[in-house]
């Protein structure tokens, strides 16, 4: 079978997209394609690979509009899941493009350098000793060490689409919670400080860095796990934390949820006083009341329940 990969080029700021045609042999990558395309085809094509065994993360690019692998996913796979023989490849997003499937890295390793990404080991452990822990506390953290830097997060990432100056890239956020969760780190304040800083409470929650993630690290719940760590240390104090906590607290007393209320538990009366016109539509079209009391949930024992097993279950 003969598939038609049209690839995005970019060369000295021209861009253009270039077919080439090649046959699907058994066992055949992505970038084993690329790299047959560069050998026999076209020796100005460029891309990045190193290893091939997919622990790297060099090769990552877009197919059809979904970060991969390249030298992980088949091409007779990608022909089977979107039916059809055209495969589109073009470099990550939300990265700066150097050349045509190349992408620059040196800005997402100086935004990473703002949580500290290093251990800061407690007093008690010192050169000789090392710095052992127990292998439940090494478990809590040791699936975020699993990040290979493939940037596939941070392509399909739509905060970093829409603004990533005031926000972290998502596999940062995965080095700072395996940070935090270490239990030899004696600083998990200052490296929650540092994420609160740079854009923790600002994440859409869209799971789109989850399910790019080709090492199932799960950015999307690494982010939440820094937003519980928040309240843990104490340290929510962001109209984010806020917004979180006005939700839980009315879950938690009514068992349902006063939108009413949540822009001044979130902001202050201060800030929302700002949403005043707002309201006063609202009000005047019936969609809302300020003067009614919230209803209490019948289920409410049974929605208190299940919050408090679960935070048992998180201890």
């Amino acid at each position: 079978m003969i598939v038609t990969l049209q690839i995005h080029r970019y060369v000295d700021e021209k861009k253009w997209i270039q077919e080439y045609k090649i046959e699907i042999t058994k066992g055949l990558t992505i970038l084993s394609a690329l790299h047959e395309i560069k050998a026999k085809q076209d020796p100005s094509l460029s891309f990045t690979s190193s290893c091939r065994s997919s622990i790297c993360g060099a090769c990552a690019v877009r197919v059809n509009g979904h970060s991969e692998l390249a030298c992980e996913v088949l091409l007779d796979t990608l022909v089977k899941r979107y039916k059809t023989d055209v495969l589109i490849v073009e470099p990550l997003g939300n990265f700066r493009i150097i050349r045509d499937l190349i992408v620059d890295w040196d800005p997402k390793y100086e935004k990473m350098k703002k949580i500290e990404p290093s251990l800061h080991p407690k007093a008690e452990f010192t050169v000789k000793t090392g710095c052992k822990q127990s292998i439940e506390d090494f478990d809590k953290y040791k699936k975020y060490a699993g990040c290979i830097l493939c940037g596939s997060c941070v392509s399909e990432c739509n905060k970093s689409a829409l603004n990533e100056k005031d926000f972290l890239d998502p596999f940062i956020f995965v080095k700072a919670a395996k940070l935090v969760e270490d239990s030899r780190d004696k600083d998990h304040k200052q490296h929650l400080k540092d994420v609160i800083e740079a854009g923790l409470w600002k994440c859409f929650n869209c799971q789109e860095c989850t399910a790019s993630c080709p090492k199932d690290l799960d950015p999307a719940g690494a982010i939440e796990k820094l937003k519980e760590a928040t309240f843990k240390l104490e340290m929510a104090s962001s109209v984010g934390s806020n917004h979180a906590k006005a939700i839980y607290d009315d879950i938690y007393n009514t068992g349902l949820l006063d939108e009413s209320k949540l822009s001044v538990q979130s902001e202050g009366f201060i800030s929302a006083a700002f949403r005043v016109p707002i309201a006063y539509r609202l009000m005047k079209t019936g969609k809302l009341d300020l003067f009614e009391k919230a209803p209490v949930n019948k289920d409410i024992s049974k929605i208190r329940s299940i919050i408090d097993i679960a935070a048992k279950e998180d201890k």
